[in-house]
């Protein structure tokens, strides 16, 4: 947050003194003065939306003049419309409203104008214009009909018109397509007129992606503008457009087929639809997840309003669905469209498409091939979206599920089981399961499975059927935890299923809130743990409970990093780094000032904790650079003395014959030269650039993998910093060049041959970026053979 001595508050300050010193030269005779002082102004309501709000009457003389003055240059009518257009975009609608009487009419006359470049502008300020007269989500009580009228026929001059530039009809179309959807109430009688250009336009190649916009923009309309002297020609049209190979007009037309039978239901019917329905299976396929997942919008839209247009195509549809599902890459927004498709589709009761055939549809690939990790949870969430919405057959399917659980004997039932672990976990997420005694029991005998596959299934499950009756299951895990040491990395993970879901929902946290304590003290009992594995979930799950709690949970992990162990620093530096998001939380104005305190570990004499400390360093650089901008002055020097080689952390290992160099300390040094290419990005104004670089420089004649680091680094200085890196060039050349020329030995495995080829290109590629810099080409150093 701005703090009142900040550069914004202080420009704030200024912004009347602005004012007054701009509307003195809006009026004066040098066009080069206006158009500088529109570039201001312009510039002034980028950095500060709405700063100008109680200034607009002093502004729009300027404005009325340079857009009427006959002396005014083009450009300088196109600037005034320019600055007029980020106003209108910065600042709210009610601080206009007043004064449109005077600054539409400017406005209108500039859409006539003879040169395009002002027609276009003016359109282009014009369909913010009306946006501003007649917003969807405010009451505009003024009488807007007068002006609404003017804007509607200057527009339709334009619209009319076929020999016009190519700019000045795509905004004109646009502009339309604004005015009806914000004053298409008033203009009913028009729309005959208008409706039926839109349909031409729509027909033409070059305008016809701008078209579709501009009717998504009037279909969405709250003022449901009647588009049903259209609609019968339109629809096969947009159909046709979906087997065009043209993405975004693909992209645009889906969401506006989807807008018309959502809005416009009762215009259409199966025969109509059909013309759309017949191009949709070809769209649902992994190669393009954006259009699939907009597809599958429509189809969950039809199926709810239209049901029977998908009886023709069903046969076509769901084979394309079924092998959608199976694509490692469906998930996220692509995988929640999907799920409520198979809900609106066993909601629609077509025969053959019920729950239990739908169903069966989703069990059948399981059983017939071998498939993707991520295949069984997206077919497990398909299958459980359908038994949420068929909620009696919740029990009665899970204890059918139970059975593939408790009776998995060869490998085919392996994938049957997982499937059924995960079916069951995604249903007990929504249903309380609690009523089924072996439940619990049956998935903790799966933690015993010989495949580590069904053991994360199992996990997993455990943790979502909590979250559907937390009271019954959580203290259970919490027994289980302390009583099964062996089982205990998986309990966790159980564990940290159930914070991560509670606590990304208001009410999640609220159900969780009474546990948080005795959660608390059961993941400190293990921060000990020497197994790094399950120190590393231990961390999690504490630092996502510190989220919950802020206030009472950081100083607890401060306090911990005095403890003498070690493993409970460690355990504790890395809980903070999954305290770190990348968007805002409440925690990070605490964070912010206790950040100081954890990155003490830097200094840490464990070699684990100072590496931990600098993942948790690199994750607040990247996610969160506010947190650590001001400590760099401290942290830095001893960011830097990890990048150095120490001798002392390398050991000769025999192994038979051979001896091995170990470097215990090189994942250190990787973790330190990730934080400086991070802070490259995000902190390089409070960086001493040549100091970097000295030691980027350590960098370049290091291991393989810190090579390949500041290879990348050496690439991003030459973009910026560009002088200073001028400077260093030759120190910074010697080592790729010796990289570039170096030989593998004759003996060596494909493997060598492999990393070193790896290398010359990450060299090259620093080379070619080095040589970007001007007068770089001067130097002979960096003639690399």
């Amino acid at each position: 947050m701005e703090d009142d001595d900040g550069p914004v508050a202080l420009l704030q300050q200024q912004v009347p003194l602005i004012v007054k010193a701009v509307h003195r030269q809006m009026k004066e005779k040098s066009i080069k003065t206006r158009q500088d002082c529109f570039s201001l102004l312009k510039e002034l309501v980028l950095v500060l939306p709405g700063a100008l709000t109680n200034h607009i009457p002093a502004l729009i003389p300027g404005i009325q003049y340079s857009l009427g003055d006959k002396n005014s240059s083009s450009n300088m009518k196109i600037d005034t419309l320019a600055f007029v257009h980020t106003l209108l975009v910065t600042h709210q609608p009610e601080a206009f409203h007043v004064h449109m009487p005077v600054l539409a009419p400017p406005i209108i006359l500039a859409v006539g104008d003879s040169f395009y470049k002002i027609a276009a502008e003016a359109l282009l300020v014009l369909q913010q214009l009306v946006q501003v007269i007649r917003p969807h989500d405010k009451p505009f009580s003024r009488n807007f009909t007068p002006l609404s009228n003017e804007i509607y026929h200057c527009t339709l001059m334009r619209l009319k018109t076929a020999d016009i530039d190519q700019e000045v009809k795509e905004r004109a179309i646009a502009c339309m397509g604004q005015i009806l959807a914000h004053f298409g109430d008033t203009l009913s009688d028009k729309l005959h007129v208008c409706l039926p250009i839109f349909l031409d336009r729509l027909r033409n190649e070059i305008t016809r992606l701008t078209t579709v916009k501009a009717l998504t923009c009037i279909a969405a309309s709250p003022l449901r503008v009647d588009l049903k002297p259209i609609m019968e020609e339109a629809i096969p049209i947009l159909g046709s457009f979906l087997r065009k190979n043209q993405r975004a007009l693909k992209l645009s037309s889906l969401p506006l087929l989807d807008t018309l039978v959502r809005n416009y239901s009762s215009a259409l019917h199966p025969d109509l639809l059909d013309k759309v329905t017949t191009e949709l299976p070809a769209l649902l396929n992994e190669s393009d997840l954006h259009i699939a997942q907009l597809t599958l919008n429509l189809l969950t839209t039809i199926a709810k309003l239209h049901p029977a247009a998908l009886t023709r195509v069903s046969d076509h549809i769901l084979p394309e669905i079924l092998i959608l599902v199976k694509s490692p890459l469906l998930q996220g927004v692509a995988l929640n469209s999907m799920l409520e498709f198979f809900q609106a589709l066993v909601q629609a009761n077509l025969p053959g498409l019920g729950y239990r055939d739908l169903l069966a549809m989703l069990i059948v690939p399981v059983t017939q091939s071998v498939l993707h990790k991520q295949a069984y949870h997206s077919l497990a969430k398909c299958a459980a979206a359908l038994t949420i919405t068929w909620h009696e057959e919740a029990q009665c399917i899970v204890q059918q599920l139970l059975k593939d659980v408790q009776n998995p004997s060869d490998i085919q039932n392996v994938a049957q089981h997982i499937f059924a672990l995960l079916v069951i976990g995604e249903i007990g997420r929504h249903v309380d399961l609690s009523g089924i005694n072996s439940l619990k029991h049956t998935i903790i005998n799966s933690f015993s499975s010989h495949s580590e596959e069904v053991k994360s299934a199992a996990s997993y499950t455990l943790g979502n059927i909590a979250i559907g009756n937390l009271p019954e299951y959580l203290p259970f895990i919490l027994q289980e935890i302390e009583a099964q040491p062996k089982r205990q990395y998986l309990l966790l993970h159980s564990l940290k299923e159930i914070i991560t879901s509670q606590s990304a929902s208001p009410s999640g946290v609220s159900h969780l809130q009474n546990f948080v304590p005795s959660i608390w003290m059961l993941l400190y009992r293990h921060c000990e743990c020497t197994e790094e594995g399950t120190r590393n979930v231990v961390a999690e799950c504490l630092g996502k409970l510190t989220l919950i709690d802020p206030a009472t949970l950081l100083p607890r992990l401060q306090e911990s990093l005095k403890s003498p162990s070690a493993l409970m620093r460690t355990t504790t530096v890395t809980a903070v780094k999954f305290t770190i998001s990348d968007q805002p939380q409440p925690i990070d104005v605490m964070l912010k000032q206790c950040m100081g305190n954890f990155l003490i570990a830097l200094e840490d004499p464990d070699l684990n904790v100072r590496r931990v400390a600098l993942v948790a360093f690199n994750s607040a650089a990247h996610n969160k650079p506010m947190l650590i901008r001001d400590l760099l002055d401290a942290v830095l020097p001893h960011l830097y003395t990890e990048t150095k080689i120490k001798k002392e952390l390398i050991r000769e290992v025999e192994m038979g014959p051979f001896k091995h160099t170990v470097d215990d300390g090189l994942d250190l040094r990787k973790a330190a030269f990730e934080c400086m290419y991070t802070l490259l990005d995000s902190c390089l104004d409070r960086l001493d650039v040549f100091e970097f670089l000295n030691h980027v420089e350590n960098g370049l004649r290091d291991h393989y993998d810190i090579k390949m680091l500041t290879y990348l680094m050496t690439a991003r200085l030459a973009q910026l910093c560009p002088t200073a890196v001028l400077q260093r060039l030759e120190r910074l050349v010697e080592p790729l060049k010796s990289t570039c020329t170096m030989k593998v030995k004759a003996n060596s495995v494909k493997q060598e041959y492999e990393k070193q080829d790896e290398l010359k290109r990450s060299a090259l590629r620093a080379v070619a970026a080095l040589l970007t810099i001007p007068d770089a080409g001067k130097w002979n150093i960096l003639e690399v053979k």
